[in-house]
């Protein structure tokens, strides 16, 4: 292949993931900022289509571009790889920070940043497995997580769904942990799913059109079976009545806590009086079936953009735009949310976010190749690999070379994020942004939190 079919296939490839983040930012700012549900306490098509779906995409493409950053189809081996985790650990670190420091805002969201950060640190021995081992790697996980997450609940420290800063940090260390590994929102460990699936994706050529075709066809399968099967259980197989059983042994309306709980997640987390919990589709649960639904159908939609990348590439530019600094945009948009600007008006506050953020980004762009928190944490990343590979003993060419340009997308090393290079993370959801009119005490109690 010539090099300027390379470029073309790159920038196609490049074009798709970059939409898919910036999609994924879209769906995060609607959850945080519409209505979660209407006049009649239904949920809105806004809290159905997006509720749990956006951040589980990005969690998804951070397995993807942990691929990119480590050599695409061909990762390297011995000590190139050993730097591409020395890169990629200092990354993760600055990500925390930034989680961390996002965590002291009063906002009506659960911040993925701390999440994210210890994703990446979980994901760097696995870089070098090969794509079956991924998969299989991947519904392992999927099937054993939650169960600890949900053997282990009662036993770890309530942090009262305060968000993990450096104050709670320092206070409560082992909460954080816990937290953060498996009682939070976004617990690392069984989301490490979505990590191993992006980075099984990530090592396939993505601008081969078969592969496009097979992401779509498979994503929208696995949806679908997961989909059937959670009402299957939950229906004939008789789990929601076990479920009704078991709620009604602390709540005299069991049967609308747990209608509540499936539509609206947990509230804080899923109760542990029943293991029939683990095969719902209550978003932001992390059960095994939530954990697989949103895998099909965060690969389906990635499918989808990255055929749309290569036949009608310049159609996705405005999710392209936005996805090419999602890491920056993110922390805006949560300062943004802190000023409550708009806040009793959540369409004109939702129109004006998008206006403010994609004007930003197309102004910073136009004069950077990178938004300024993905400049700092690529530059700290990429001084941190090239003083490993500093090291006595290394050829003097593989301080410079880029591990993997073709599979990157770029000619730089590590790969620049306005090619193929994580520039965002996940977002978290929040059911509604404007104060919600009254609801029935049952529901009250057990609506959905506000998440990122």
């Amino acid at each position: 292949m010539s090099g300027s079919s390379q470029a073309a296939v790159g920038k196609r490839r490049v074009t798709g993931v970059d939409a898919a983040r910036g999609a994924a930012l879209i769906a995060m700012m609607a959850i945080h900022i519409l209505p979660a549900w209407n006049e009649e306490f239904a949920p809105t098509l806004t809290w159905l289509l997006f509720a749990g779906r956006g951040a589980a995409l990005f969690a998804l493409l951070a397995g993807i571009s942990l691929a990119f950053m480590s050599g695409g189809k061909h990762p390297p081996r011995g000590r190139k790889m050993a730097a591409a985790r020395y890169g990629l650990a200092v990354r993760a670190t600055l990500i925390t920070v930034i989680g961390l420091f996002l965590g002291y805002l009063a906002v009506n969201a659960q911040v993925i940043l701390v999440y994210y950060g210890v994703m990446f640190l979980l994901a760097l021995p696995l870089l070098g497995l090969r794509v079956r081992t991924l998969l299989v790697l991947a519904a392992g996980i999927a099937a054993a997580a939650p169960v600890l997450m949900q053997a282990t609940r009662d036993w770890l420290p309530d942090m009262g769904g305060v968000e993990p800063n450096f104050s709670t940090l320092v206070e409560a260390p082992g909460g954080v942990i816990g937290q953060v590994l498996l009682s939070g929102t976004y617990p690392a460990l069984p989301w490490m799913a979505y990590v191993c699936v992006g980075l099984a994706i990530g090592r396939l050529d993505l601008a081969e059109r078969a592969v496009q075709i097979r992401l779509l066809v498979a994503g929208v399968a696995l949806a679908l079976a997961t989909a059937v099967l959670s009402a299957l259980i939950l229906g004939p197989l008789g789990g929601r009545q076990q479920l009704v059983d078991a709620t009604s042994e602390w709540t005299s309306a069991p049967e609308e806590i747990v209608g509540d709980i499936l539509i609206w997640g947990p509230d804080p987390v899923l109760p542990t009086d029943s293991w029939w919990w683990l095969a719902s589709l209550a978003p932001y649960s992390s059960t095994p079936l939530v954990l697989a639904n949103t895998i099909g159908t965060s690969a389906a939609f990635l499918g989808v953009l990255l055929l749309l990348g290569g036949a009608r590439g310049r159609f996705l530019w405005p999710l392209a735009l936005l996805g090419k600094m999602t890491l920056t945009l993110y922390s805006l948009h949560l300062i943004l949310l802190a000023t409550g600007l708009l806040a009793d008006q959540p369409v004109p506050a939702m129109i004006l976010q998008l206006v403010i953020i994609s004007a930003f980004a197309s102004i910073w762009l136009r004069y950077a190749a990178q938004g300024p928190l993905e400049k700092g944490v690529a530059e700290a990343s990429k001084w941190a690999r090239n003083k490993y590979l500093a090291r006595p003993g290394d050829p003097q060419e593989s301080r410079t070379s880029p591990i993997n340009p073709a599979a990157a997308g770029t000619t730089t090393e590590p790969p620049a994020p306005s090619s193929s290079e994580p520039r965002g993370v996940a977002y978290p959801p929040a059911p509604s942004y404007p104060p919600a009119p009254p609801v029935p005490e049952g529901r009250a109690r057990h609506r959905a939190r506000q998440r990122s």
